[in-house]
């Protein structure tokens, strides 16, 4: 993981756009502190990751099997 700061940034954005794009995830700081990250959208480079992300992401809608009765994602979260 690479940290610039927001000037830095904001005169090298291309520069960091390409990197973020090449699979580098880009910190940009303002006073030290975090405040966003640039990360590629999908990463084309890899065709079996995005597959598996997509496979995660339908058994969530799916739901999780808790001992006979399946919860969904949001009765999980709901209190």
């Amino acid at each position: 993981m690479k940290y610039v700061g927001a000037r830095e940034a904001n005169q090298k954005f291309s520069k960091l756009l390409a990197e973020a794009e090449n699979g580098e995830i880009v910190t940009v700081t303002r006073r030290g502190k975090p405040v966003v990250r640039l990360v590629a959208v999908s990463d084309r480079r890899d065709p079996d990751r995005a597959r598996a992300a997509e496979r995660l992401r339908r058994s969530h809608e799916l739901g999780i099997r808790l001992g006979g009765r399946r919860f969904t994602r949001d009765e999980l979260h709901d209190r």
